[in-house]
């Protein structure tokens, strides 16, 4: 059975966090490392860590991905705001480590101006004083849709960063269904050529997480709008196929759809129902 969790809010405790999602029937979660929108962050008391990760043992939570700040931009050029993505990148790398979870996904940012190759070059030196190459915890790169000087709306531009990086080991994919769509990779009539497009570039050894989202935009709009899942532009069906797919056996999967704890926990009861139904046809 596929691994399925969602985003859950860490306002009331890492280990409350957990908690939720074990009674959403989710099997594994995401939390921001800290503030989304700002740069505050919580210090876990001993406790709680420790009441976290019996929560996740009693439950069998899988790889529990944290999600960086939107507000980290470690592709600018704005040395204020190159200077707090590489803080953000370094210390987070090292309290979700710390926390024993397993994957910190980033989106790799916008060059705002400078290009997409000296974009590149700010983000590889970002990894590169944040990673030691002795960390547990894998840093991943989010396939991104495309928005005005974003990065990361191609495979190959994913691919440049890491075999950039000092530790290329350390860095793995995070795949977004909502982001590839918009960004013009067909998922919905040519999934197989998709997954075949990214082993060729990337290798599918590489891909660690998938954010399952449908699109409120159409397809190669460049435009980051989630929906929820069937009430986009890409389906019910085709989302199950890519939760379905062979290539992607073993993965986790994260919704992201716009809904609170309740609409989350009923999508993942429709998702276990549907692959339920499809393994006993």
């Amino acid at each position: 059975m596929q691994t399925i969790g969602t985003h859950m809010s860490i306002a009331k405790g890492l280990d409350k966090a957990a908690e939720n999602a074990a009674g959403m029937g989710a099997d594994t979660m995401q939390i921001f490392s800290r503030n989304p929108r700002g740069s505050s962050y919580k210090d876990y008391t001993k406790e709680e860590i420790s009441r976290f990760q019996k929560i996740r043992e009693e439950n069998g939570m899988k790889t529990v991905l944290a999600h960086a700040p939107y507000t980290m931009n470690l592709a600018s050029a704005k040395e204020e705001v190159y200077e707090f993505a590489n803080t953000v990148i370094r210390e987070d790398v090292v309290r979700m480590d710390a926390l024993g979870i397993e994957n910190i996904v980033f989106h790799p940012g916008s060059h705002t101006g400078i290009g997409v190759q000296a974009g590149i070059k700010n983000i590889i030196a970002g990894l590169d004083q944040a990673l030691t190459g002795e960390e547990h915890i894998m840093v991943l790169l989010e396939t991104m849709s495309g928005k005005g000087t974003e990065i990361g709306s191609r495979f190959e531009e994913l691919k440049e960063i890491r075999e950039g990086c000092a530790h290329p080991e350390k860095i793995g994919i995070c795949l977004d269904t909502c982001h590839v769509f918009a960004a013009g990779y067909d998922i919905v009539e040519h999934l197989d050529e998709v997954l075949s497009e990214f082993d060729r570039v990337l290798g599918l050894s590489l891909l660690r997480a998938v954010h399952l989202n449908d699109s409120m935009m159409p397809f190669g709009s460049n435009k980051d709008r989630h929906a929820a899942l069937g009430a986009g532009e890409i389906g019910f069906p085709a989302l199950l196929r890519v939760l379905e797919h062979p290539a992607l056996k073993g993965l986790p999967f994260y919704l992201e759809t716009p809904f609170d704890d309740a609409g989350h926990a009923a999508e993942i009861r429709m998702l276990r129902e549907k692959l339920a139904e499809h393994a006993g046809a």
